[in-house]
């Protein structure tokens, strides 16, 4: 079974939400503190390391490297430009060097996991994203940059 397909949309979905969360934040965002420790910023340069990491294990280097965070400017360009080298890897058709389901069981969720908490955070810190159906939602292979496509159903 081709599961690249899966993958690259699942990839592109990724864009889409933790897109929604990156655009317009409001420095009270961006530095909020919950008290536990990691402020929006500092998740959004994890989402980044968690990217890189997959796409080295794609490549069977499978070496782990948290970077200190940039600006959020910084950290929004780097999550989109993970997403296009990924999406990239994927879609040269070149194997992976690592188990398909591994990758999405690991860092790939954990990734969706961050992004669900950045849409969280932007609530609690009074800047919520807009709701919509996401099922309805313009999400296609290859688009995993920073543009975006409106959303089809917002509530």
């Amino acid at each position: 079974m081709d599961i690249q397909p899966f993958f690259r949309h699942f990839l592109a979905t990724l864009a889409y939400r933790g897109g929604k969360c990156l655009r317009d934040a409001p420095d009270s965002f961006i530095h909020y503190d919950t008290g536990n420790g990691r402020t929006p910023l500092d998740i959004l340069a994890h989402i980044g390391d968690l990217l890189e990491w997959t796409l080295a294990m794609a490549d069977g280097q499978g070496r782990w490297k948290a970077n200190p965070p940039g600006t959020w400017d910084q950290e929004a360009a780097r999550f989109h430009q993970d997403l296009e080298r990924l999406d990239r890897r994927l879609a040269s058709g070149e194997p992976l060097q690592a188990d398909e389901a591994r990758l999405l069981q690991g860092p790939l969720a954990d990734a969706m996991t961050h992004v669900g908490q950045l849409a969280l955070l932007r609530r609690m810190a009074g800047a919520p994203v807009q709701n919509e159906n996401y099922f309805l939602a313009e999400i296609s292979q290859g688009r995993v940059g920073a543009d975006q496509a409106p959303p089809r159903r917002p509530f």
